[in-house]
């Protein structure tokens, strides 16, 4: 089983960045494909993006292209979530989770709203 920490998270004003990691210790990370979600307050979790084992190929949401990419750095078996020009709807606690190329997707967004099981989350609060 793949354990999965995310960090990174905190307040940050609209317009600003942050950068989210999500760490393993666990064997063989380089053979998963690791994805992020989100869950605002009193809403469905939802699927942001996610990358292959190698970091050829991404899938990212509609809602937040352009402002947030993935990546992955195997030699430290991290993949990262930059979010820039944050606004006050991206607030929500920030999971990553393996497997992520089975998240139901369609016309631009994943649906389903079940994403598998995340760490503890990381906590990405956007107010001025």
């Amino acid at each position: 089983q793949l354990q999965l920490v995310e960090s990174g998270g905190g307040l940050v004003q609209p317009g600003g960045s942050l950068r989210l990691s999500c760490a393993s210790s666990g064997l063989a990370f380089d053979s998963w494909a690791i994805g992020w979600f989100r869950q605002g307050p009193g809403k469905e979790p939802e699927g942001i993006s996610c990358i292959s084992a190698s970091g050829s190929t991404t899938k990212t949401a509609d809602s937040v292209k352009g402002r947030f990419s993935i990546s992955r750095d195997n030699a430290k078996n991290t993949v990262y979530l930059q979010m820039s020009t944050l606004k006050s709807e991206d607030t929500a606690v920030y999971y990553c989770a393996a497997n992520c190329f089975n998240w139901p997707y369609s016309r631009g967004r994943y649906i389903g709203g079940r994403f598998g099981s995340g760490g503890q989350g990381t906590q990405v609060t956007v107010s001025s």
